[in-house]
């Protein structure tokens, strides 16, 4: 039993016991919110060739209503991480669905593409909140040496979520039009904000820095399988990097300790995820202007999405056994080979469309499992009470990369073709691998 004569350490009490199903049903929970974040994050993606069509637009005129959304994210990602560690990971997370819920539902009204840009750049900083503050509470329901795991599944959900977009636009689409899948993309989010806002409680560390909510705390720990006395005290870490204050404010990390892997960690995701908007972006339209019709192009960006969420289950089993140093530089490597066998070839509606997929499929699943480990060893890297702002911050620079894709991609295009947009995506992945190996805090074997 969890004695009261001392304060516990709700941090220690988790990592000294095996997750039980309560803590899986949570890590279940946390990752739904992702799951809606990546239908959401696609949305736009899926359904630029028929807002093209119906609008009679050009491909350019998307690039600022991309490059606005991706800005929210970046706003969003970084307020949201602070506020997490302030207000609480589950918290700022419901706010966040219900931010890109109420943005996404309301597209389905726009009218013209500036309605259309103001709403993506609302629902972008929901979606670039959720992301940093689902990461940290699905990091803090768990043992520490299933942290890596638990976060990897969790964002594994923004592909998996893509993926379901994708599949969903291919009946859709054609039957209803793209309006009704922005009103499908906005109330279900909505609905299941209100519904775990009863099933989800708060992170276990995040509460045990707050005497008033220990009650809370115990009820918890006691669900998680701990027996914890009425008269219990908590704190809630132990070790030197995190005895913190629990407001932990955005500076601290870029102190000494953190800064060389607070800036690796930046430039790792700036250059991942510039490639991985620019395919979420750009790819179905790649794929109809090659003639090879709307069907194959939701095929595409499923397959790669599909890919991805294999990869990074994968991944994350890989690094529990290796560790994340030679897990994701193999990762990223393999992901670097698939753009550039696509960079090499000819796109056209003559090219077999298996040897398409199959390679999207491939690239897909590399990079995503680049990138969504990348959350897990963000996690790792640091302490609790700075976890979600440490996180935030680096999802939010990355979201500069996902800026600068609304622009790259069809810059690329214009250039060479799939040849250009497959190569720039390359040499962004090279980035990847190199700032990935000057993390020095990376995920040790069975960690």
């Amino acid at each position: 039993m969890i004695a009261g004569l001392r304060p516990v350490d709700a941090g220690r009490a988790i990592d000294q016991r095996p997750w039980g199903g309560y803590q899986r049903w949570l890590v279940f929970l946390t990752a739904v919110t992702i799951v809606f974040d990546g239908i959401d994050n696609q949305m736009l993606g899926v359904t630029i060739p028929s807002i093209m069509a119906d609008w009679h637009v050009p491909r350019s005129a998307f690039a600022p209503i991309v490059s606005l959304g991706y800005l929210g994210m970046m706003i969003g990602g970084a307020a949201a991480g602070l506020a997490g560690d302030r207000f609480g990971r589950r918290s700022a997370l419901l706010v966040c669905m219900m931010i890109f819920g109420g943005a996404t539902l309301a597209v389905s009204t726009a009218g013209s593409l500036g309605a259309l840009a103001t709403l993506r750049l609302v629902a972008g900083v929901g979606l670039g909140g959720a992301v940093p503050n689902a990461a940290a509470l699905a990091a803090e329901f768990v043992p520490v040496a299933r942290r890596a795991i638990a976060v990897t599944l969790t964002i594994v959900c923004v592909p998996l979520g893509a993926t379901l977009a994708g599949l969903i636009a291919i009946p859709a689409l054609p039957a209803f039009g793209w309006r009704s899948l922005f009103v499908l993309g906005g109330v279900v989010p909505i609905v299941a904000a209100l519904v775990l806002f009863w099933l989800l409680p708060e992170s276990p560390r995040y509460l045990a820095g707050r005497p008033e909510r220990w009650e809370e705390l115990k009820r918890l720990l006691r669900r998680m399988g701990h027996p914890v006395e009425a008269d219990a005290t908590f704190h809630s870490e132990t070790g030197p990097e995190e005895q913190r204050q629990t407001r932990a404010p955005l500076a601290t990390i870029l102190e000494p300790a953190y800064r060389r892997d607070s800036l690796a960690l930046w430039a790792a995701f700036f250059s991942c995820l510039l490639s991985v908007y620019m395919v979420f972006s750009w790819l179905p339209t790649i794929l109809t202007s090659a003639g090879l019709g709307a069907s194959v192009a939701s095929s595409g960006i499923t397959l790669f999405n599909l890919g991805g969420v294999a990869g990074a289950v994968g991944g994350g089993f890989l690094i529990g056994r290796f560790g994340s140093r030679p897990t994701m530089l193999t990762i990223t490597g393999l992901a670097i080979v698939g753009a550039i066998v696509l960079s090499l070839m000819s796109i056209t509606s003559q090219t077999s469309v298996f040897q398409i997929l199959a390679m999207l499929a491939f690239t897909g699943g590399m990079i995503n499992a680049a990138q969504t480990t990348m959350f897990a060893l963000a996690a790792h890297v640091y302490p609790t009470a700075m976890r979600a702002t440490g996180v935030g911050a680096a999802v939010s620079i990355g979201r500069a990369g996902a800026i600068l894709s609304g622009y790259a991609g069809p810059w690329a295009l214009d250039f060479r073709g799939s040849a250009s947009f497959f190569g720039l995506m390359a040499v962004a992945l090279t980035v990847t691998f190199v700032a990935l190996a000057s993390v020095r805090r990376h995920v040790g074997r069975g960690e």
